[in-house]
């Protein structure tokens, strides 16, 4: 049985049947449905903290894969050939079109998404009512005013990351008006931005938000002050990005007066805004008590080597209920059994598919991960990168990773510690989540065995997984199978904002913004390194690296920090978003989607490369189309470059 989450907002979500009939007209419609209903909607405390409910409700669904495209977007992750139909991943292989939107924000007519618009029209009512609500003192008043601005700020953030320029929805649209009176255009991506960070900058400045919110309390997943600097930082770093930068792939994409919606001119000052920025949420997440995740965090019952706490504290940095490194986690659409049962496989014969396993990590993300020296397996001196794909015997030194005796890729072996919390293989070593465990001696925990007829492989028709790879940190370590036919998930909140996130965006921010690396750049990502028990990028590239002198260069710096955010938010959806900030997708994501050989019994013909899908990406990918119908009601939108 799924355990409950502790959040007001999820008490409210069954209560929204009644309120959601107000918002799910198209943005353009301007006559509100259901005004009784509005009416009553603010008449009493009660009512203002489901309206309240609503308007976090309304924001994108981070862990679902037909609803956030960082899930199978970049093809980080993917189905089998019998799960390409589903609309996150025929997204991710590029079926998506104008008349045929596979994920939708813009006008949300999709089943399971809705237009983010709507979400801010609640925003904008919530905002115009609540100043009437007799029975709320002002501090709750100011409080939820800053909630719902920062909630309208990040739905306007994430409209702009995924479609460029957008229409900033202010306030209420006029409702006796006719439709041609309420048409919008399309404003530049400066201003888009710059209205996002005015939203933001008055929450900060109006300092409603509590510093920290317990971990007992029934508030939690509501936004609080941590959030709001971090979400501040995170829209800097997008907009000093270069996609957002002097971006002259799109001059000739022109606005109603002739004019680009992208600056031309790159500024090199948003990114002492952004490194400003971060700073600053940083030190408000210290004030919080925000920090990261470390070993001693981590509880269990039984004694157990550093090896492995190492390993399970890097992935209950993820996966822990509203742990000490979580700066918001999306608690209205949390990671429940819908997003860990395909990533969790079967440990012995049975005959339910309570876990699918279908969820595939491509061959090109796990070779993202570095060697246990802390540099990329292809520079690495000591790593044999050139037989990496031959078969090894699993052996005392690596008997708490890989089970001793069996047999698996060489590629598997010798990997840092993020390789083996991120991702679960055949004969990997899987610690937890089995009613068979935990064992008096860890080097008796269970792994997969995935090779054709094995029990972690093909099940029932489309049950089973298509490279040989699990994202194992998106499984809870409280998940537990009962017995070898049905599972109890814990849910956990989606990990939106972390605090290892917010490093790597200071790090970023601070190379970018100084002509060469130092001291300063170094500590914010070896504070990460550091805590997956890895050395700092300079010593390592120093010792192991065929190109030792790359941390001392900006644009070195820059490929670093970029391969360390892949890797430590790898199969959290960030690299799809990270790859068009950096404009690198059209460079990354022309290339073929690989695995082993899954349908092979024999370990040799299981460990052969498999082609399973041909990914393609031109510069139309940076943007998702907008929607058909929507250019038809309002003739004055204009479609995004290429569709």
């Amino acid at each position: 049985m799924e355990r409950n989450m502790k959040s007001t907002l999820k008490k409210y979500i069954c209560s929204l049947v009644v309120l959601t009939t107000i918002c799910s007209c198209n943005y353009l419609d301007v006559v509100p449905d259901n005004i009784a209903t509005l009416d009553n909607a603010f008449s009493d405390r009660y009512t203002t903290e489901k309206y309240l409910a609503t308007c976090y409700w309304g924001m994108p669904k981070s862990a679902g894969w037909n609803e956030n495209p960082g899930i199978f977007g970049a093809l980080e992750m993917c189905f089998n050939k019998e799960g390409q139909t589903s609309g996150g991943m025929q997204f991710g292989l590029g079926a998506n079109s104008a008349t045929s939107n596979r994920i939708d924000y813009w006008g949300g007519k999709g089943d399971m998404i809705r237009s983010l618009y709507a979400g801010i029209r609640e925003c904008n009512t919530f905002l115009e009512n609540v100043g009437g609500v007799q029975d709320l003192n002002q501090y709750e008043k100011e409080r939820m005013i800053a909630e719902v601005k920062l909630i309208k700020a990040y739905m306007h953030f994430y409209l702009i990351t995924f479609y460029g320029p957008i229409t900033p929805l202010k306030e209420s649209l006029p409702v006796n008006e006719s439709t041609t009176g309420v048409r919008v255009t399309r404003q530049n991506v400066d201003d888009c931005f710059a209205y996002t960070l005015e939203l933001i900058d008055e929450v900060i400045a109006s300092d409603a938000l509590p510093l920290f919110i317990q971990a007992t309390s029934t508030q939690l997943g509501r936004f609080t002050k941590s959030a709001a600097y971090m979400l501040k930082a995170k829209a800097l770093v997008y907009w000093a990005s270069p996609l957002f930068n002097g971006n002259t792939d799109y001059n000739s994409f022109l606005d109603e007066n002739g004019e680009p919606f992208f600056n031309q001119v790159y500024d090199a000052t948003r990114w002492d805004l952004a490194a400003e920025a971060c700073r600053e949420a940083i030190e408000i997440c210290e004030q919080s008590g925000i920090r990261l995740y470390q070993m001693e965090d981590y509880i269990t019952s039984k004694p157990i080597s550093d090896t492995t706490r190492l390993v399970n504290t890097l992935r209950s940095s993820v996966s822990e209920r509203w742990n000490v490194e979580l700066i918001w986690g999306n608690s209205s659409y949390p990671v429940n059994s819908g997003l860990q049962s395909p990533a969790l496989p079967r440990f012995e014969q049975g005959t339910s598919s309570s876990s699918s396993g279908r969820m595939s990590v491509s061959l090109a993300t796990v070779e993202e991960f570095y060697s246990k020296n802390g540099v990329p397996i292809d520079e690495d001196i000591e790593y044999d990168y050139t037989n990496r794909y031959n078969i090894r015997v699993g052996d005392d030194e690596h008997a708490r990773v890989i089970q001793k005796g069996e047999q698996t890729a060489a590629l598997n072996f010798d990997r840092e510690p993020r390789f083996y919390s991120t991702l679960g293989f055949d004969r990997g070593k899987w610690w937890g989540n089995s009613y068979r465990n935990e064992p008096e001696n860890d080097l008796d925990a269970l792994y997969p065995r995935n090779r054709f007829g094995e029990f972690s492989s093909v099940f029932n028709p489309g049950d089973y997984n298509a490279t040989g790879y699990w994202p194992k940190k998106l499984v809870s370590m409280n998940t537990q199978f009962r017995d070898a036919n049905s599972v109890s998930y814990e849910t956990f909140p989606f990990p939106d904002m972390r605090l290892a996130d917010l490093y790597l965006f200071y790090a970023e921010a601070l190379n970018e913004s100084k002509a060469a690396p130092d001291a300063e750049v170094y500590k914010y990502i070896d504070l990460v390194r550091e805590r997956a028990g890895l050395e700092g990028v300079v010593e390592s590239w120093q010792q192991y690296s065929n190109n030792p002198g790359k941390p001392t260069t900006k644009n070195g710096m820059r490929q670093i920090i970029q391969q360390e955010r892949k890797i430590e938010l790898a199969c959290e959806g960030h690299y799809y978003w990270d790859s068009h900030r950096w404009k690198t997708a059209v460079r990354e994501q022309n290339r073929l989607i690989q695995g082993w050989n899954v349908s092979a019994s024999d370990v040799n013909e299981y460990y052969t490369v498999t082609t399973l899908y041909v990914q393609k990406f031109t510069y139309r990918d940076y943007f998702a189309p907008i929607p058909e119908y929507d250019l038809v009601n309002n003739p004055l939108l204009v479609q995004n470059p290429g569709w």
